[in-house]
C-alpha cells in the first residue's frame, strides 16, 4: 500500500516523512492562491531533505506546458494534474502523469484510463484540499486496469482504515488530515498515526509500480 503524504511546505517537514519511510511526498505549485503553495525554490529545499527513495509529486492544477517543464526541471519524479491535460501535452513532457480526478469530473475517467501516458490516478472529493471525504461507493464500478489508484479526500488516522476496506485502492493520499489544528503545517504525530494505520493493513496490491 503506497502512502503519499501531499501539501509540504517546510524542510524540516520531509524528516517526518524520511522517519515514517513513506512512498511519495507532494508539493502544491503555481498556485498562489492556495495555502498550500510553495516556489520552486522552496520546494528544491524540501527535496534536498527528503530521503531519496522518497518520490516527489508536483500538485498542480491545469499547468501550462512551460509549468510542466519547470516541475520536471526541478527534479520532481511526477507531476499530479486536477483539471484539463490538453491534446499532446503529457507526452512533451519527460516525468509521468497522475490524473486527478474530483469525483465531479469522473464522466471522463475512461478518455484517461485508456491514455498510455497516464501513469495512475488520484481520486478526490469535489474540492480537493478541503478535507472532506465523499461517497466512496461511486468508484465501486471503475476499473483501473494496470495503472495505479490513489485514494484522497478526507483521509484521517482514524478512517484511513475503513476507507482502504472500502475502495481497495493501490495507495492513500492525505494533506489536511495530517496537518496542525491550525493548518499552519504537518503535524508529526499525526503523520505517524496515519503511516501507522495504513500499515497495519495486510492487503495484496498486485503487482503494479510506481
Amino acid at each position: 500500500m503506497y502512502i503519499k503524504i501531499c501539501g509540504l511546505r517546510k524542510p524540516e517537514e520531509a524528516e517526518y516523512l524520511n522517519r515514517n519511510r513513506v512512498d511519495l511526498a507532494g508539493m502544491v505549485l503555481f498556485l498562489p492562491e492556495r495555502k498550500r503553495n510553495i516556489t520552486l525554490a522552496q520546494a528544491k529545499e524540501i527535496r534536498a531533505a527528503l530521503d531519496p527513495s522518497i518520490r516527489t509529486v508536483a500538485v498542480t492544477i491545469s499547468p501550462t506546458l512551460a509549468q510542466a517543464r519547470q516541475a520536471e526541471e526541478a527534479g520532481f519524479d511526477l507531476i499530479q494534474i486536477h483539471g484539463e491535460i490538453p491534446p499532446g501535452y503529457a507526452e512533451r513532457i519527460g516525468i509521468p502523469v497522475l490524473k486527478a480526478f474530483n469525483v465531479r469530473d469522473l464522466d471522463r475517467f475512461e478518455e484517461y484510463r485508456n491514455a498510455e501516458y497516464i501513469q495512475g490516478f488520484v481520486m478526490d472529493a469535489a474540492e480537493p484540499g478541503s478535507g472532506k471525504t465523499f461517497d466512496w461507493n461511486i468508484l465501486k464500478s471503475l476499473e483501473w486496469g494496470k495503472k495505479q489508484c490513489f485514494l484522497s479526500g478526507g483521509l484521517t488516522p482514524e478512517n484511513v482504515h475503513l476507507a482502504i476496506g472500502e475502495v481497495h485502492p493501490d495507495g492513500v493520499d492525505v494533506s489536511t488530515g495530517v496537518e496542525l489544528p491550525d493548518g499552519s503545517g504537518k503535524d508529526e504525530e499525526k503523520i505517524d498515526r496515519f503511516v501507522a494505520a495504513v500499515r497495519e493493513i495486510h492487503y495484496d496490491i498486485g503487482s503494479n509500480h510506481i
